[in-house]
Formats: C-alpha cells, structure tokens, sequence
C-alpha cells in the first residue's frame, strides 16, 4: 500500500465574467489572491514547514514565461518556495493536481499547492494559437510534416471538436441546450443557496460568482446562430469569457499529522466543486 494524498483546503475566487468584476485583475494578483487565502485557512506556514511547495498554473495569459513562480511571489511566499507551471490548456489545473497528488504519493512531496487561473478577458481565446506569426508560424501545427501526415490541413479547433464529438453520439443542440439550461438554473439556485460561500475567496469587491445568467431560456437559446453553418454548436453551449482562480493544499499523511489537520481523500471533490477555474 503506498502513501495516501489528501486534500486538507480548497479556496477559489468568485468567476468574473466577461468585462466583468475581476477584467482588469492582474493573472498573477488573481492566482496570488487564491494561494494567499489557503494558506489563511489552512494555518500552514511555509516558512517554517521543511516541505517542499509548489504550485501549478495554466500558462495561458500574460506572461510568456512560466507563471506559477510570480504567483508564489505575489502571495507572499518564501524566495526558496519552488514554482513549476503545468500547460496543458484547459486541463492545466487539473493537471497540476493530478501531479500534486502523484508526487505526495510517491513520497518525494508531502505539502503541495496545485491550482490555476486564467483571465481571459485580458488574453483573449486563441490568443497562444497566434503566438507565433510573428515569427512566421501562421499556427501550431501546419509547419509540423509529422502532423501534416497525420492530420492534413484540416481545422484544428475545440469548436471543430465538439461539432465532431456532437455528430459522432448524435447529440442534438436541443440537447445541448437543455442541458446547458439546467446546469445553469442549478448554478443560479446554489449560489441563492448559498453553497458555494466556504470555498471562494472574495476579491475586488465581488463575492459570488457572476457567470451565471438569470433569465436565460430554451426560446433565447434557440435564436443564437451556430458558429458553423449547419452546425449545433452556439454560445449558449459553450464556456463564456471568465476569470478565476483555485488552489488546492495537497498533503501527505505525515503532514496532515503534523499539522493536525483533518482531511478526506484526494479523489473526494474539494468542498462539494471540483470545476477547472478556466473559462474551458
């Protein structure tokens, strides 16, 4: 039997929507935002802990160096606390929590921040797929002959995926739209349940997510044109522009000893969400 990881704090920000609370939000003061109020609640002090941290971060935004050393900073951690970024796009964050829980549980790691952030109302979607015409690129892949070989000139896009992911399950858009509809009435009805309120961090003014749309319904839902003709997707199944941050406190169990700290299993979902803080 190897080590067990455990999820000893889980803290968020609220989700900001597009030229919402949280747009002018720097990425590194909204991930900092995060880490700061875990280690708040958590009562951990990395100063005095002889672990080692790190913390892990979706790469898409501001910088294009790693990001996940200048949340640590701008958090207020020690200069000796070690930073790695994970990209992995919109699975970034969870990424970083699966390698946090890895890493506890091979014993090389025993007290781990994993999160990410993300705010794309400043680094627009897409933004990283343009990156490189500058240098003459016109995108990530058609220069590649292995990929050419493999895939040809076709369109490479998360829309293109899920038109693709669509017709292969026969999935309808009035489907997608009930369901989306219902996901949305859920959150809604949460957040006046107040459910959410123990696992976000308010910033900027904003405490409570305001992604969610009041009002919305399937005849609104139904007037929205496809993004490709012919096609099933719309805005009204996809992720809206968002800004948000997570982190999660992953510990061995030698450290939850060590701090007597109380904590369920790593594959339990912290605090009742485990959503990527992405607008993915």
């Amino acid at each position: 039997m190897g080590n067990e990881a455990y999820i000893i704090g889980a803290v968020r920000t609220p989700t900001g929507r597009k030229k919402g609370s949280l747009a002018t939000v720097h990425a590194a003061d909204l991930g900092a935002h995060a880490i700061r109020s875990l280690i708040e609640r958590t009562g951990v002090m990395p100063e005095r802990s002889m672990t080692s941290f790190s913390a892990a971060s979706i790469r898409w935004d501001r910088w294009p160096a790693t990001i996940a050393p200048h949340l640590l900073v701008a958090a207020g951690l020690p200069e000796h606390v070690p930073g790695t970024t994970v990209d992995r796009q919109c699975g970034s964050s969870q990424q970083a929590v699966h390698f946090a829980a890895q890493a506890v549980m091979s014993g090389t790691q025993d007290l781990i921040v994993a999160g990410g952030v993300q705010t794309m109302n400043q680094i627009p979607l897409g933004a990283a797929m343009l990156a490189g015409r500058a240098f003459g690129h016109s995108d990530p892949f058609s220069d590649s002959r292995g990929w050419r070989e493999r895939y040809g000139a076709q369109e490479v896009s998360q829309f293109r995926a899920a038109e693709m992911i669509a017709a292969k399950w026969n999935i309808s858009r009035r489907q997608m739209e009930e369901f989306a509809l219902e996901s949305n009435r859920r959150a809604i009805e949460a957040i006046a349940r107040g459910l959410f309120t123990r696992e976000i961090a308010p910033i900027n003014g904003l405490e409570q997510d305001e992604t969610p749309r009041a009002g919305t319904t399937l005849e609104k839902m139904a007037t929205l044109e496809p993004l490709t003709a012919g096609g099933r997707i719309t805005a009204a199944v996809s992720s809206q522009i968002a800004d948000a941050a997570a982190a999660l406190l992953i510990a061995s169990e030698g450290a939850v000893r060590r701090w007597q700290t109380q904590a369920p299993r790593a594959h339990s979902p912290p605090l009742g969400r485990g959503a990527d803080p992405s607008g993915c």
